[in-house]
This record gives structure tokens, sequence and C-alpha cells, in this order.
């Protein structure tokens, strides 16, 4: 998908588009005020207030008609500068465009553009005519609070997307809809993934029981496959002292994105937002010789951010989350050896889920924005240079991006490409030689002497919540049998008679480890074998007279019309060797 915000031909028409949408909703609202009509990445949007009018989705159609009415007429879109008196009196009926004044610097140019006897106040750039703007849509309405503030007014945010040609427009149109088949968030309340309540807090999911076993499942692949390298796997509390993170130097730059401190006694306590500092302590709980090194240390972890409310999104960007994590404390000489076995790691576990579209970014800190990351240019320097240099060892491709470090060290991120063409990072590796520092932490040398540690941090599957979410994208919900919280379902056709056989095969689907359900609701078929579908359930077991008879199973895989009939001791066979190879 193409972002538009960043398109110079996009970009102007869709600022345009923005400009056509307030005047047409001024022509039908003579009394609407306006905030903010910005270009996004897949379009445009524009915050109003309607006064007493609340819009819906099917108000869009009267407003779009009426932008294609002043399209049609072709008006010269024109920029003009005022001094900022002149501003303030031609916008002195709308309270919103005031205080954007009010809050220009004193030496700010400002400018309008001007189409008919329309003006809007506006930083441009736009097209040259109204009559540019032909390829246009109007997505959906929603609430948006005037500054983001949840204290001030609630204002109504109209969407939409303007391309210079229809068939551009379609396909964008499209791909949106694609995006909503694909919406974990919806996904995962069909499916009985996760919930939400605002009564338990904003950004706090918790996890059915269907989503337990999905999580569980991947906590479980990951663990083993740390197990078999030689990880040592740990349990640390969710929170910890301020004063823990004052040491790792979080509370001076990460301490806006943590939740507020609790004073209990003549201590101060904090939710933690990650858990490296739990493990630095825990290394240094103990006298370690150069021959015990590597230690890797690995925890499944409860992990508190405080994001912004508008930032929260389903799963994928929460308050409470969940981090497969890792901090692995080598000696400088094991970092290659170290960091190339997290990246062997990675693509092991990316063969199993099938991605295969994805790249590697480097990310390094900004020279000239020494505040953001602590630590002297020395080790920054060598520390950057080290990942350089086992990243083309390992023959990864890779590209470099300045500014997307850690505080405390440079990074590998892992982009990979979904199927709506985004760029998501799901796994990164970081090098850190400050934490070592500042928890003096040490090991005992050949020579007998005292050296300092370098730790990589790395999370594999990352956030398992982020994780999850990404999947049921992929997926639409459909996913493979090794992960399906419900992999069979056995439904008997009617009679008592085939309810008998449905539980036998039951149990023995059960004693085989094999996740199903039974169905025997009084219901009928129909109406079972269409709800098995719509939970995107990988088997569905049809069992009548014949069946019982023959002491046999007839199957639909999800999805297909067509039924195959087996023995039952074929069809276990068959299920344990497809979850045996996580086949896709």
């Amino acid at each position: 998908m193409i972002n538009i915000k960043e398109d110079k031909r996009l970009m102007p028409l869709n600022h345009s588009c923005a400009h056509l949408l307030a005047e047409a909703v001024k022509k039908i609202y003579p009394n609407a005020k306006f905030w903010v009509g910005p270009v996004i990445e897949d379009g445009f949007y524009y915050d109003i207030d309607l006064g007493d009018n609340t819009l819906t989705d099917d108000d869009l159609p009267k407003i779009e008609k009426e932008m294609k009415k002043i399209a049609k007429g072709g008006k010269k879109i024109i920029r003009h500068e005022l001094t900022r008196e002149e501003a303030l009196d031609l916008f002195k009926d709308d309270p919103y465009k005031i205080d954007l004044i009010n809050n220009m610097a004193s030496d700010e140019v400002i400018s309008c553009y001007t189409q008919g006897d329309f003006t809007d106040l506006c930083r441009g750039p736009h097209v040259d005519s109204t009559k540019e703007l032909k390829h246009f849509k109007l997505l959906k309405v929603s609430g948006a609070y005037f500054k983001g503030d949840s204290k001030n007014k609630m204002l109504q945010r109209i969407y939409g997307v303007c391309y210079d040609n229809e068939e551009d427009l379609n396909k964008h149109l499209a791909l949106l809809e694609e995006a909503k088949l694909r919406d974990h968030r919806k996904l995962g309340k069909d499916l009985g993934i996760f919930m939400f309540a605002d009564l338990v807090g904003k950004g706090l999911p918790m996890w059915l029981p269907n989503g337990f076993i999905l999580r569980r499942t991947l906590v479980d692949y990951i663990t083993d496959k740390e197990i078999k390298l030689g990880y040592k796997h740990v349990m640390t509390p969710s929170l910890g002292n301020v004063e823990l993170y004052k040491t790792s130097g979080h509370w001076d730059h990460y301490k806006e994105d943590m939740f507020p401190e609790m004073k209990l006694d003549d201590e101060s306590y904090v939710l933690r937002p990650m858990n490296c500092p739990h493990h630095m302590m825990m290394f240094k709980n103990k006298l370690h010789s150069y021959r015990d090194l590597p230690v890797r240390i690995a925890e499944v972890a409860n992990d508190f951010r405080y994001e912004a409310s508008g930032a929260l999104c389903g799963i994928e960007r929460t308050r409470a989350f969940t981090q497969n994590d890792s901090h692995i404390f080598c000696t400088n000489e094991q970092i290659k050896d170290e960091f190339k076995g997290v990246i062997e790691l990675i693509l092991d576990v990316y063969k199993d889920f099938g991605f295969k579209d994805y790249s590697f970014r480097l990310s390094l800190r900004d020279k000239n924005d020494k505040e953001k990351y602590f630590g002297n240019d020395e080790l920054w320097e060598k520390s950057e240079q080290e990942l350089r240099e086992v990243l083309e060892e390992f023959g990864a491709p890779y590209y470099e991006a300045e500014g997307e470090a850690a505080f405390y060290g440079p990074k590998l991120d892992v982009q990979v490409k979904s199927a709506l063409g985004h760029d998501v990072t799901l796994s990164t590796i970081q090098l850190d030689y400050q934490l070592p520092e500042r928890f003096e932490l040490t090991y005992i040398d050949k020579d007998g002497s005292k050296v300092r540690p370098v730790v990589i941090h790395r999370a594999i599957l990352g956030s398992l919540d982020r994780f999850i979410a990404f999947l049921l994208e992929e997926t639409k919900g459909n996913l493979p049998l090794w992960l399906s919280p419900v992999g069979v379902i056995v439904i008997p056709v009617s009679s008592e008679y085939q309810n008998d056989y449905a539980t036998y095969v039951y149990e023995q689907l059960k004693e085989n480890g094999i996740r199903v359900e039974l169905d025997n609701r009084n219901e009928k078929l129909g109406y079972r074998l269409r709800e098995a579908q719509t939970r995107k359930i990988n088997y569905i077991l049809i069992l009548g007279d014949k069946e019982k008879t023959d002491n046999t199973i007839s199957y639909r895989h999800h999805g297909e019309q067509e039924t195959t009939t087996v023995s039952l001791e074929e069809f276990i066979k068959l299920i344990k060797e497809e979850i045996i190879a996580k086949k896709r």
C-alpha cells in the first residue's frame, strides 16, 4: 500500500481533498467549526465540530455528493499569506482556528488557501484546481477529542482518500476491505481469543480460553527451542524498586513511558517496562568464571508501559503485554558466535511460521542527539561496528536506520512484510556494553582479573501479544492445526445411536493429545456445520450411521465442501503428522 503522506503527487491531492470535504460540510452544516485536516499514510481526515449534529457513516454519501458538485465547478485553489491580525479577524468565528493561530510561532508565515468563496487556514501544498479532485471516497466517521485530550470536547473525524485515477482508488478500497477481513481485533473477538473491558482498564487485554491455549502453545514452542540451545529459564517479579531503574538508566530515559511510582513504607516501586534490570541482578547474584560464559537467561515475562490511549490498538499495542525475552552474558570474543546463533534461531522460527518476506534493519543512534542515549562515543562506535561485521560475515542483507537504537546500545530489528504490505518488527537483537557497566557486572578471566561481560538482549517472538495479532491478520484467523485452540470438532448427524459413536471418537482424539470438541447439541446439522466454519476449526468430523457401522470418520477441511472418509486410526495418524510437521 502506498504511503500517501510521503507521495509527492498524492499528498497535495489528499490535502486538497480534505479542504473539499470541509467546504462541502460547511455548505450542508453552516455552523460547522474546523480543527485540523491532515494527510495521513492512507488518505486524510478532518476533525469537525458540528454542534448538536452527530454524523454516522450513512451521512457520508450526502457529503460526497456535495463534494463532487463542488469539484465539477473547477475552482482555482489560490494561496495567500496573512498577518496574524488578518488571520485572527478572518477566523474570528471559529475558536479552533483561533487556537491554531495563537499557537503559531511569532515568526511563522500564516497562509490560507481559497477555492471560490471558501477559505481555510493551511500550510499546503495543494493542487491547482478542484477539477483535479475526481477520484475520492469518504471512508468512515469516528470521534476524536480536541487536541487528543479526553478532557476536551469530542469532535467528529471524517476519514477519506483521494487518487488521481479510478483504478488506483479501487485498488486502495479493495485493500481496505481486505484489511477489515484481517483486523485482529475483530478476529480475536469472533474466535474467542481475547477481550477488553473498560472497567478493567484500557489497553489491558484479558485472554479467553482459546487465547490461553494459543499463548501456551507459543510459549511451549519457543521455550523448548531455547532449552535445546542452552537457555536457562527464570521468573522475576512484575515490579521493581525505583532505585533499580535509576541504576539501569530507565528512570532517566524511559520514565515517561512507565506507570507512576507506588510508595510503600519508605520505598518506591514501579511496574516494570522491561526485564533487563532484573536479569542483570540475577547474573550479579553469583561469581562467574570465563568458563561459565555465555550465560543465557530467558523469561516469558509480563511487562507494563503507559501507552497513550490514542496509541492503543487491540493486542498490537497495549499497556500490559508479555515478552519472549532473553539476555545473553558473554565475552567480547563470543559476541559474533552468539549473535549468529540468535539470527539462526530467528530464521528457524520464521521457517516454521512460513515468514519469507523480511529484512534486517541495523538500528543506530543519532550522533547529534547525545541526550537520548547514554554511554561514550567509543563504546557506541565499537558496538555498532561489531554488529556490521556480524551481519556481513553472516551474509545477511541489511539496511541502516539512524536514530532507531535503544538508549543503551545498537540493535538489529527484523522487519517482516505483512499480507497488507506493512513492515512489522517481530524480532530484535541488541548489543549492550552499558548496563554491565552501570550494574558493575564482572566475571573472572583466565588471568584471574575481573572483566566486564557484554550483554546481548534478544526477543524472538517479541511481544507475544503483538505476535498473535500478526498471526491472526496473516492467516485471517485460519490458524494452522498445531496452533489452533480447537483443531477438530466432532458432529454427529442426528440420532442418539450416532452420539455414542461420536463420544467414542471424541475420547480417542483427546487421548491422542488432539485439541477437539464434541458438538452434540440438539440443533440442525446445517446450523452446527456453519458455526464450525465460522469458528475456523481446521477439521469438521461428520458422523452418521454409515461411519458408526464401518468404524470410520468423514471429515471436511476448513473452507472446503468435499468430504473425505477414512478409518479413525488413519485420521489420528494424519492429524498427528500435520501437527508434528507444523504444516501451514
